[in-house]
């Protein structure tokens, strides 16, 4: 039984290697954000720093694995079997989690992960012990008072960091302005200073006591003359800074590495327990099991986890080294880091989330106090605001989500607020530190326009909701899997670890294949970010014959799908293609809100012209996908019904029909393929043919609805369902070739003439 236990102590540590690499592309990429969102340096640069923090803070974070010692049970009335199984609960449900979260490029939070996997995996446990017979309540098997400061500290923090977001970043832009390079002269020096000295006070001063080599004496030296040190590093750093700068170097930029640094480092410190505290505490379980439990797993009890933990440097340093590795590579960190950036934008782009009706009610709430408070503001006062915050005077490195003044802000706020609670060993989340000082800030910089303010707030109450729902879905899983495990034995642990490894395979081959559909959104951050109108419209163009061809290529072959699985009786190909026709749906509305932002980098002229026909483009290849799926829906509920065949007669003519709609879609395709408009007129004839061959079977098909049999009545009533979605789709592609004619046509004369008469 011995060897068993072994090997899930191994196992543990195997999934917390998972877990690093997993779960630093949810966490870690969090003191990325700011620096990649401002330019403040190249990737790899910034990449360097971030390195150097993340093993300089697991090497203090030695403090913080009581966490998962002691910090949410009572050691002492579990035995070894028991914390196993919790364990083992706890490590499989955070990768399971966490890789689902990343794969939809979420961030969420790997604290609270951890700490509700414990909560749900102990209550579950305890709750097995007294039905058991056991003479002990819950405030004796759960640490329901340190359980509960750590909650409460978690979800405070998330309106903490963004109260204390918004008001720093006001201050801030007081300060500098938008045009901030106008006022840097003598303010650098002091701010530069100030972010410095806050860094060296809660990143050295209050980490460096849970180091190895600080003795006693060096502590006590540290608390007895921390006014003077920070002193000295406030005259220091200022006058560092300011020298910097008359040396033409650009201090924002330093600050914000130092940011960086500072918040990987607080990272490491604060998170590294969410990834290998509970594998170390399963070792250290182990070996107290193997030393003095004398075989009997089930009633010896784990007193030994009370003490305080010892964790040996070079686990510490191995996991800040595959913490650096997996940032690196991990594509899905990418992911998560984009999420972020596009809602604390500065610029229009890409809005990943859709409206809610909360977020529009706040929107309008929030307008209306603007209004009452510009009516009472005075005037002078209000101008004065005006010239502080003028977003037209923003100053940004080409590609930037925003300026270095936010993202020094950003980085040096999370990173204090985070390593202050590492000071008082509260787990404060990284990721809700970090998102809300970064929403907070762009909130003060008016980042959040009249046209994007719906949406961001959308995707703030979605991320949000989301860290909710993480620790509901985290509490529930880990105690179902307790469960199985506890009463499973050595079996079920086997068959979950099968499990966890099945999805993690197969959520990665899904993440890879989702990353290679998205390949268009190079092509759309290129439009977004030209300056040229005259390309921008010619990138355009492209942009909507790829979507647009892709989207037609789909029709013509789920029409043809949908008509031979009506005619053959086959259920199974209409429900394959009733999910993909509702998937489109989306995928449509998304290209088009994409397409509609690039249209406005575009000439306000073309723009223009071209307005109405973009969107009939757009709206006919709607209509074509409601037509399929109307046609799709009262097939696919005729078949599943197992109704009467259609007649042969009868599926002669559609088959001659579905030729003709085939050999239509393919010339069309084929135009797209060649921009070729001039065979645009003789596609336009060929749907009239279509339709008027429709219709001829359509008044036939009703000759025989008055004198058919009445028990092939309902196939029939199908057909005629068919015909006339067919005739209304062919109609649809018909306006969505003049449409693209139009959106192809560059003469403007013609416009130009009828404007000169009206003159």
């Amino acid at each position: 039984m011995d060897i068993i236990f072994l090997c899930v102590v191994v196992f543990l540590f195997v999934l917390a290697v998972f877990d690093l690499s997993i779960g630093v592309s949810n966490d870690a990429v969090n003191f990325l954000t700011s620096a990649v969102g401002s330019k403040a340096a190249s990737f790899k640069r910034i990449l360097i720093v971030a390195s150097i923090g993340v093993f300089i803070g697991a090497a203090m974070s030695n403090g913080m694995m009581d966490i998962a010692r002691h910090g949410i049970f009572r050691p002492e009335n579990f035995s070894f079997y028991d914390l196993i199984c919790i364990f083992m609960a706890v490590m499989v449900t955070d990768i399971i989690l966490l890789d689902i979260f990343n794969t939809l490029g979420m961030p969420t939070s790997t604290t609270v992960s951890m700490v509700f996997e414990l909560l749900g995996a102990t209550f579950v446990v305890s709750l097995i012990k007294m039905a058991g017979g056991l003479d002990l309540g819950f405030n004796d098997l759960l640490n329901t008072e340190k359980a509960l400061s750590v909650i409460i500290g978690i979800f405070l923090s998330v309106a903490i960091a963004f109260i204390f977001g918004t008001v720093v970043q006001l201050l801030a832009r007081t300060i500098f302005s938008f045009n901030y390079k106008t006022n840097l002269k003598w303010k650098i020096g002091i701010f530069g200073g100030l972010c410095s000295t806050a860094i060296i006070y809660f990143l050295l001063l209050k980490g460096t006591k849970d180091l190895a080599f600080m003795t006693p004496e060096v502590k006590g030296f540290i608390s007895r003359n921390t006014a003077l040190i920070l002193a000295g590093c406030m005259a220091f750093f200022t006058l560092l800074m300011q020298v910097l700068h008359v040396l033409k170097v650009n201090v924002l930029k330093v600050v914000v590495l130092m940011g960086t640094f500072a918040l990987a480092m607080a990272f490491a410190g604060n998170d590294l327990v969410n990834f290998i505290g509970i594998p170390l505490s399963g070792l250290a379980s182990y070996q107290d099991y193997t030393a003095n439990g004398g075989g009997d797993a089930k009633s010896f009890m784990m007193d030994s986890l009370n003490g305080p933990a010892d964790t040996p440097i070079y686990f510490l340093i191995g996991a800040g080294l595959i913490m650096v590795v997996s940032l690196a590579t991990s594509k899905k960190a990418r992911n998560v880091t984009r999420t972020s950036i596009a809602l604390g934008s500065q610029q229009g782009g890409d809005e990943m989330f859709g409206s809610s009706r909360i977020a529009r009610s706040l929107v309008r709430w929030s307008l209306s106090v603007l209004g009452w408070v510009r009516r009472v503001t005075p005037p002078k006062v209000r101008a004065w605001f005006n010239r502080r915050f003028n977003v037209d005077e923003t100053i940004m490195d080409h590609g930037a989500a925003f300026d270095l003044v936010r993202g020094s802000v950003n980085l040096v706020l999370a990173g204090v607020l985070i390593a202050f609670g590492t000071s008082l060993k509260l787990p404060l989340s990284t990721t809700f530190v970090t998102f809300m000082v970064a929403m907070g800030t762009s909130l003060a910089d008016k980042a959040w326009g009249r046209e994007s303010a719906v949406f961001r707030i959308t995707g703030v109450i979605s991320v949000i909701g989301g860290w909710f729902l993480t620790a509901g879905v985290a509490f529930i899983g880990a105690g179902i899997i307790v469960t199985v495990m506890h009463f499973g034995g050595q079996w079920a642990m086997f068959a979950l670890v099968l499990l966890t490894v099945f999805l993690i395979i197969r959520s990665n081959r899904r993440f890879r294949k989702k990353q290679q559909e998205e390949t268009g959104d190079t092509l759309f951050q290129t439009i977004l970010a030209t300056t040229d109108r005259t390309e921008a419209w010619n990138l355009l163009l492209l942009y909507i014959n790829e979507h647009q061809s892709a989207f037609l290529t789909l029709a013509g072959e789920n029409y043809i799908n949908v008509t031979d699985a009506f005619i053959n009786n086959n259920a199974r190909m209409l429900s394959k293609a009733d999910k993909t026709l509702f998937a489109q749906k989306n995928i449509l509305k998304n290209y088009r809100r994409k397409e509609t932002l690039c249209l406005r980098q575009v000439s306000p002229q073309t723009a223009m012209e071209k307005s109405a026909w973009f969107h009939l483009a757009n709206n006919s290849c709607m209509n074509i996908l409601y037509n399929l799926r109307r046609i799709n829906e009262v097939c696919k509920e005729h078949v599943e019904n197992n109704f009467h065949l259609l007649p042969e007669a009868d599926s002669h003519d559609l088959e001659l029909i579905r030729t003709r709609i085939h050999i239509l879609f393919n010339d069309t395709l084929e135009m797209l393929q060649r921009n070729d408009t001039d065979v645009i007129p003789l596609l336009r004839r060929h749907c009239d043919g279509i339709k008027d061959t429709v219709s001829d079977v359509y008044h036939k098909l009703l000759t025989q609805l008055r004198d058919g049999d009445p028990e092939k009545m309902a196939v029939m009533y199908v057909y005629l369902n068919v015909l006339q979605e067919t005739q209304e789709m062919v109609s649809a592609l018909r306006k969505y070739l003049r449409a693209y004619a139009k959106l192809l046509d560059t003469d403007f004369s013609s416009r130009r003439q009828i404007k000169a008469r009206a003159l």
